[in-house]
């Protein structure tokens, strides 16, 4: 399907990007499991490394599985490009590393996954690319914090695991005035749920080994932006440092996206009914949940989200030990890390995901030792409560 933007969401995820008369008339896109493609003679060759002729050269460039990806989640977030990785954290670090240069200065929402703390740091340490984090909650706050060579300002909202959210338009205002490109890590919410270049924002990165792919078996990152950024990452840090995707993958998520509408509505309702039982429960100190009215950021939930999510991070009444007991008590719901999945999933994020973060730093993140991040999956939130529930208890 060529681009139209009359279509919605929900017909985009299964349309977008692909047209079978140009693929043999296959209605499931082909996996192009190839390392290569073959030139009919050197001038083609020449033409098509020059970029004289559009086609084909060698699968860690492009492939045509790879390309209706790129083409399918650049329609749904409402960008120019996509740009396929081969995780999630080659994503981020494209970006970062491809927008950057020695002694250039980051500014980062306060509390980004464990990661991409690690990232930071690597490269602040290795070539002083600097980074600071901020609340970003005010323009006084988000001022402050920006340098003369700030030239990213990095956002994940809803933040990882705390669940606070950014006010994307008051920060892209800033942005804007000071010529620095805002980066949104669009993971937890899918553009199905916000759409952050809409909002004018430049870049949106994705793990899509979450709820794009949304069935465990994938392991992959996304970009989408303008042409001509996403253009120079794909020339650069893409192409030199090699972080690509593979065919079969690409194919995965193109099949995972096609439910991604249905998928969602799901794992926001379930999370919905679960949130309301967690407030209530004696066992339970404080729950974080954006679509929760009691929540600080409600009101920018309903400003740039449709819904509230499918993850709810929460604290135990208790110590760490307690906490360890819940968890461990759990008969339905695995522990493990990631999200998005059809099956629910239960971490604690000071011990594994966010554990590279320096104790200090991440208490002052929001991040204590008694809270757990759970990812509500498709089962039905009966089920899922009662397993919780006998854990409580």
């Amino acid at each position: 399907m060529k681009r139209d933007n009359d279509y919605q969401f929900e017909t985009k995820a299964i349309h977008a990007g692909y047209v079978s008369k140009d693929h043999g008339d296959s209605l499931t896109p082909p996996i192009y499991q190839t390392s290569t493609f073959t030139f009919s003679s050197i001038e083609q060759g020449a033409n098509r490394f020059s970029g004289e002729e559009s086609g084909y050269i060698y699968s860690r460039l492009s492939n045509p599985t790879v390309t209706i990806l790129e083409e399918r989640i650049a329609q749904l977030e409402e960008g120019d490009a996509g740009l396929a990785f081969g995780s999630g954290m080659a994503a981020v670090s494209a970006v970062l590393i491809g927008l950057t240069k020695a002694n250039d200065h980051i500014l980062c929402s306060k509390g980004v996954y464990g990661c991409t703390f690690g990232l930071l740091q690597m490269i602040k340490e290795k070539y002083n690319i600097g980074h600071t984090f901020s609340s970003l909650n005010t323009r006084e706050e988000v001022l402050s914090n920006i340098n003369e060579n700030t030239k990213i300002i990095y956002i994940e909202t809803p933040i990882n695991p705390t669940m606070r959210l950014i006010d994307l338009k008051m920060v892209v205002k800033i942005a804007k005035e000071k010529g620095i490109k805002v980066v949104v890590d669009n993971t937890f919410s899918t553009p199905y749920l916000q759409k952050p270049l809409t909002l004018g924002c430049d870049l949106v990165v994705h793990s899509a080994t979450k709820y794009i792919g949304g069935h465990g078996d994938v392991v992959a990152g996304l970009v989408v932006g303008d042409s001509e950024t996403v253009r120079f990452i794909k020339k650069t840090a893409q192409k030199d440092i090699g972080g690509v995707i593979s065919p079969f993958d690409a194919w995965l998520l193109i099949r995972g996206i096609k439910t991604l509408a249905v998928r969602m509505d799901r794992h926001c309702d379930n999370a919905d009914k679960i949130v309301e039982k967690l407030k209530t429960h004696q066992k339970i100190k404080e729950v974080y949940f954006p679509g929760d009215k009691s929540h600080p950021d409600y009101e920018i939930m309903k400003n740039q989200m449709k819904k509230g999510g499918g993850l709810i991070s929460f604290e135990i009444k208790g110590d760490y030990e307690e906490t360890v007991r819940v968890v461990n008590s759990l008969k339905l719901i695995p522990i493990a890390v990631s999200l998005g999945d059809a099956e629910t999933l239960i971490q604690h994020p000071a011990s594994m995901t966010h554990a590279v973060i320096p104790e200090d730093v991440r208490v002052k993140m929001g991040i204590s030792n008694q809270l757990l991040r759970l990812s509500v999956g498709l089962e039905n939130w009966e089920d899922i409560w009662r397993d919780i529930e006998q854990a409580l208890g």
